[in-house]
C-alpha cells in the first residue's frame, strides 16, 4: 500500500497520467467522427416519437382522460429521487424546459435528469476532491486551502449542468444556422411549385439532413406540430423558441403574418433567405477578422521559441566551437 501511495503521489507519475489522458482524448476526438454512424435516422425517429406524442395528447384532450394515462407512466430511479426530494421546487427554474428544448432535449425525462445531476454533481465532485486532497495528495497546501479547493469544485458541479446545456444549445444553434439559408431556398422552391407549407417543410427536412441533422429534426417537428396543433401560429412560435436565433424568429414572424393576412408566402421567403445569407456571410467575416488576434498567443507560445532555436541554434553551436 505504501508503494502504491508513493507512486500515486509522485509528480512525475501524475504528469505522465495527465499526458496519457490528453493523448487518449485527442485520439478519441479524431477517430470517433470517422467511426460514428449516421445519426439522421435516429434523430428522425425521435421526431416521429414526438409526432406520436402530439397525436396522443390530442386524443387525451378529446377523451378527457389525461390523468389516467399519466398515472400509468413509469417511475424511473431518477424520477423517484427528484420527486421524493422535491428537487423541482428546490431548484426551480421556469426556463429550464425551454433551455433543454434549445439543446435538443425534449420531454419530461431530460428535466428530471437535469435536476438530478444538479443535486448529484456537487456532492460527487466535493466528495472526490476532499478524499483526494486529504488522503492521497495534499500538494503541500494548508488544510483550509484544501477545503476551499474542494468546496470550489463542489460549487462548480452545481453550475456544470447549466454549462453543459448552454454549450449544447449553442452548438446546435450554430449547426442549424449554417444550413438555414439553404433550407429557406429549398422551401421557397417548394412553395412556389405549389406545395403546401407542411409538405414543403417535410420535403426540405429530408433534403437538408445531409448538411444539418439538427435542422432536419426541427423542420420535421414543425411539420408534426402544424398537423396536430389547433393553432398553427404556435408551431411557428415553437420553432423560433427552440432555435433562439433572430433569423429563425424573423422567418417565423413572416410565416405567421402570411397565415393571418394571406400575404404572398414566396415573396416573404425570398426576402428572408437573402437576409439569412447576408447574416451568415457577416458572421463568417467577423470570425475571419478576429482570427489574427486569436492567433497571437499561440504564435508567441509555440512558434516564436521554435523559430528562435532554429535561427540562433547554429550561431550558438558555432560560438561554442561544436
Amino acid at each position: 500500500m505504501d508503494d502504491i501511495a508513493e507512486l500515486v503521489t509522485d509528480p512525475s507519475f501524475l504528469w505522465a497520467t495527465i499526458a496519457a489522458l490528453m493523448v487518449f482524448a485527442t485520439i478519441v476526438t479524431l477517430t470517433v467522427p470517422m467511426m460514428g454512424a449516421d445519426k439522421l435516422d435516429k434523430r428522425i425517429k425521435s421526431v416521429q416519437n414526438r409526432r406520436e406524442e402530439l397525436r396522443r395528447k390530442s386524443r387525451e384532450a378529446i377523451e378527457k382522460n389525461s390523468s389516467k394515462l399519466r398515472g400509468q407512466e413509469k417511475r424511473t430511479l431518477i424520477r423517484q429521487v427528484v420527486e421524493s426530494l422535491n428537487l423541482q421546487k428546490l431548484f426551480e427554474d421556469p426556463a429550464i424546459k425551454e433551455k433543454l428544448g434549445q439543446a435538443g432535449f425534449r420531454g419530461n425525462g431530460p428535466v428530471m435528469t437535469f435536476y438530478f445531476f444538479r443535486l448529484a454533481a456537487p456532492i460527487i465532485l466535493f466528495a472526490g476532491a476532499t478524499l483526494y486532497l486529504m488522503f492521497v495528495n495534499d500538494f503541500g497546501l494548508p488544510t483550509i486551502t484544501r477545503w476551499c479547493a474542494a468546496l470550489g469544485l463542489g460549487m462548480l458541479g452545481y453550475y456544470a449542468p447549466n454549462l453543459y446545456v448552454t454549450n449544447a444549445a449553442q452548438k446546435r444553434r450554430e449547426s442549424i444556422m449554417t444550413s438555414f439559408p439553404d433550407a429557406l431556398d429549398l422551401l421557397l422552391i417548394c412553395v412556389e411549385s405549389g406545395m403546401s407549407i407542411e409538405a414543403a417543410f417535410q420535403k426540405v427536412s429530408g433534403e437538408i439532413g445531409s448538411q444539418s441533422i439538427e435542422l432536419a429534426e426541427e423542420l420535421s417537428l414543425t411539420t408534426a406540430e402544424l398537423s396536430y396543433l389547433q393553432d398553427r401560429r404556435m408551431a411557428y412560435e415553437n420553432l423560433a423558441k427552440r432555435t433562439n436565433h433572430p433569423g429563425v424568429k424573423a422567418v417565423a414572424t413572416a410565416l405567421i403574418q402570411a397565415e393571418r393576412y394571406g400575404t404572398p408566402l414566396g415573396q416573404a421567403l425570398r426576402v428572408m433567405a437573402k437576409e439569412n445569407r447576408d447574416m451568415r456571410l457577416a458572421n463568417a467575416e467577423k470570425k475571419a477578422a478576429s482570427l489574427p488576434a486569436k492567433l497571437t498567443v499561440p504564435m508567441i507560445v509555440f512558434f516564436l521559441p521554435v523559430l528562435f532555436v532554429v535561427i540562433l541554434g547554429p550561431a550558438y553551436l558555432r560560438y561554442q566551437g561544436l
